[in-house]
């Protein structure tokens, strides 16, 4: 994926979240050969959250307003990249987010575990707005991801994706969706645990909830709001 990126032009920040030496060696020979490409390392395993909020506030350091987020488990099609570009440079105070068109390789149980997040985020956020929470595919506009990330204290792991979507639409943030092609190679490589990162993420809904329901009269007059501004369906 990296030489693919760095191909298209766009500057490339990896986060190793603690890779043991056979996989970070050859990465780091990988990035150092290629312009534009940057290696950041955390020496012990931290969360993909964690990975995300080092990369994000490097590439604030480097100027950037904005941030591609791309899983590197390969399931992203990265011909998707203009389409979601395009869309974060048309709003670019939103939060973009793939939107998976799944083939037949998709295991059912992560479908499954995709509709129960997604059914929890909209009670969360009492919207319909919500279309996926948890896909890694990803435009965030850096000053209010990082300002989100710096005042609130949310899971590192598996759960980031969906926690960080469901605070940044409380904080006011608008999210759109651009359909990409998700596939599941045949010797992919998941860091998904099955009993510990569901029990982390129904744990994470469960404080949502009690979120949510602190912010309900703000949210359902806000949510009111924007359904006049944009026909958004009622929740």
């Amino acid at each position: 994926m990296v030489p693919e990126l760095a191909a298209s032009g766009l500057p490339v920040i990896v986060v190793d979240d603690g890779s043991d030496a056979q996989n970070y060696v050859p990465l780091k020979k990988l990035c150092a050969g290629l312009e534009w490409v940057e290696l950041l390392r955390q020496e012990q395993n931290a969360g993909k959250g964690s990975a995300m909020i080092q990369g994000a506030s490097r590439a604030r350091e480097l100027g950037f307003t904005h941030m591609l987020q791309i899983d590197a488990d390969g399931q992203h099609a990265l011909d998707s990249i203009a389409a979601i570009l395009a869309a974060s440079g048309a709003a670019p105070e939103a939060l973009v987010s793939g939107l998976p068109v799944f083939g037949a390789d998709v295991p059912n149980s992560r479908l499954q575990g995709r509709k129960f997040s997604l059914w929890w985020a909209r009670v969360e956020t009492l919207s319909t707005e919500l279309q996926d929470v948890m896909c890694g595919f990803r435009v965030y506009p850096l000053d209010s991801f990082i300002h989100l990330c710096e005042k609130t204290r949310m899971g590192v792991r598996m759960q980031f994706d969906i926690e960080v979507m469901v605070r940044m639409f409380w904080e006011g943030t608008r999210v759109q969706f651009v359909p990409v092609t998700v596939s599941y190679p045949e010797n992919g490589v998941s860091h998904f645990r099955l009993f510990g990162d569901n029990v982390a993420i129904s744990l994470m809904h469960t404080r949502l909830f009690f979120g949510m329901l602190l912010r309900a009269p703000w949210l359902l007059m806000r949510n009111r709001q924007r359904r006049g501004d944009s026909g958004i369906s009622k929740f």
